[in-house]
């Protein structure tokens, strides 16, 4: 637990320093290509732990306590007094598209960021799970628009779909619409069909973070057999002489056909002595096995501390790598970038209307979770994470906030149309708004994540 905890921190740690670098880092290269005196790059805020100057550089560069954001201190006359022979330096006197541009440069470089990793990671190759649809729940949108067991989603409107990865994004976007979305599939793995999602029914009511179940979509999944995997030590598993490669094949005389069953029997037994027959090496025998009581959020349950092994070949038929030449990988790393962009701004344009739950924000705890779970699968999950979370930082900083790099660019906004700047009064009332809305997003994203902690 304490391992799997700082692993977390770490990568978090990683990827935010990683983030913010670069978001800074584009504000800090157009200041200085628009000749804007750059004082002080800092990674951080608050008390610096690290700080150098290079050499003939008049810029100090620091990482900072606090990592949860940077700036990048520029010679500005309202911040102080400035030597005559280098008002021409300053902020802010330069043109109002010189300030424009080195105010956008942040959220664009990390725009330019998550394309240079969607690049990356689709010349190597993203690894997935076939979009398979399993069961079709009566009832549901999915089983009126016709889709049956066993397709398979090629495209979902005009995206290919490799992947329940893709397929998933894909279906999320076109959920945000009221509308009637096409979707081509592969009936019986060969032959094209059209199906519907209509997402305009009266009384639909969707989770986006279980939106497949919503629509009534269950992901096919193999039949993994029951054969034991590990044996915690202590647990009752252990403790009714269940032993690793245990083939269990029935219990008080059901058959186990596969793994599925054999968790839903234990978990539905708390406490209670089961007769389990098993094979182990050519043999059978029975063992009785009392699993132990767990309580979780979702009620009572049963447990043996015993996990399943996986044949090797199982998930072949189910495996897909979604991957493009050197050269093709380019545009639809500019695609994706794209797509990830405007959903994650109807994301948050929904959840100020209503129309999508302010559940799905997350905050440091989840993210730093999220973090160190990519990357424990390898570096394409966790390069996708960085992506995924740079567009996000690109985003919000563009949202017209004051305090954010959208405020500032609002006011240059209103300064082109009006021909004057906006008065320090209107731009101090801004900014004491701008704090009070973001300490209310923080407020709702620790809420979340401090919810999930509890579940």
């Amino acid at each position: 637990m304490m391992s799997s905890v700082l692993s977390s921190i770490f990568f978090f740690i990683i990827a935010l320093g990683l983030l913010i670098t670069v978001h800074e880092f584009g504000h800090f290269w157009v200041a200085r290509k628009m000749g804007v005196k750059v004082i002080r790059f800092s990674v951080g805020f608050g008390k610096p732990l690290f700080s150098w100057r290079r050499a003939n550089d008049e810029t100090e560069y620091v990482v900072a306590m606090l990592p949860l954001g940077g700036y990048v201190q520029m010679l500005d006359e309202r911040e102080g007094d400035v030597d005559p022979a280098e008002l021409d330096r300053t902020f802010n006197r330069k043109s109002l598209g010189k300030r424009t541009a080195i105010v956008a440069a942040g959220p664009i470089f990390n725009f330019i960021l998550a394309i240079a990793i969607y690049w990356l990671i689709l010349v190597i190759g993203v690894s997935g799970v076939k979009p398979i649809v399993g069961e079709v729940n009566e009832g549901s949108i999915a089983a009126a628009g016709g889709f049956q067991y066993g397709d398979v989603i090629t495209q979902v409107g005009d995206t290919r779909t490799v992947t329940w990865g893709t397929a998933g994004m894909a279906l999320l976007d076109h959920s945000l619409d009221a509308e009637v979305v096409k979707v081509r599939v592969l009936e019986d793995g060969v032959i094209s069909k059209t199906r519907l999602l209509d997402f305009s029914t009266p009384g639909l009511e969707l989770e986006r973070k279980n939106l497949l179940e919503s629509i009534g979509i269950n992901i096919m999944r193999p039949k993994i057999p029951a054969l034991i995997g590990q044996v915690t030590p202590g647990g009752a598993a252990e403790q009714a002489g269940i032993l690793a490669g245990d083939l269990l094949l029935s219990v008080d005389g059901q058959p186990v056909e596969d793994w599925e069953t054999w968790v839903h029997t234990v978990r539905e037994n708390p406490e209670v002595n089961l007769q389990v027959e098993l094979e182990r090496a050519g043999r059978v025998i029975t063992v009785e096995l009392r699993p132990a009581r767990l309580e979780t959020k979702a009620g009572v349950i049963g447990r043996i501390g015993a996990t399943v092994a996986y044949p090797e070949a199982l998930f072949e038929q189910f495996n897909a790598v979604e991957r493009y030449s050197f050269f093709a990988a380019l545009p639809a790393a500019l695609v994706k970038t794209w797509e990830m962009s405007l959903l994650t701004l109807r994301m948050l344009g929904n959840m100020v209307i209503g129309n999508v739950s302010v559940e799905n924000l997350s905050g440091p705890i989840s993210i730093a979770q999220y973090a160190g779970s990519s990357a424990g699968i390898g570096f394409v999950a966790f390069a996708g994470f960085l992506a995924l979370i740079s567009i996000s930082l690109g985003v919000l900083n563009l949202l017209p906030i004051p305090m954010l790099d959208g405020g500032h660019l609002f006011y240059y906004l209103i300064e082109w149309i009006k021909g004057s700047e906006v008065s320090e009064e209107v731009q101090m009332v801004g900014q004491q708004v701008g704090i009070v809305l973001l300490v209310l997003v923080m407020i709702v994203a620790f809420y979340n994540d401090i919810e999930r902690l509890v579940g």
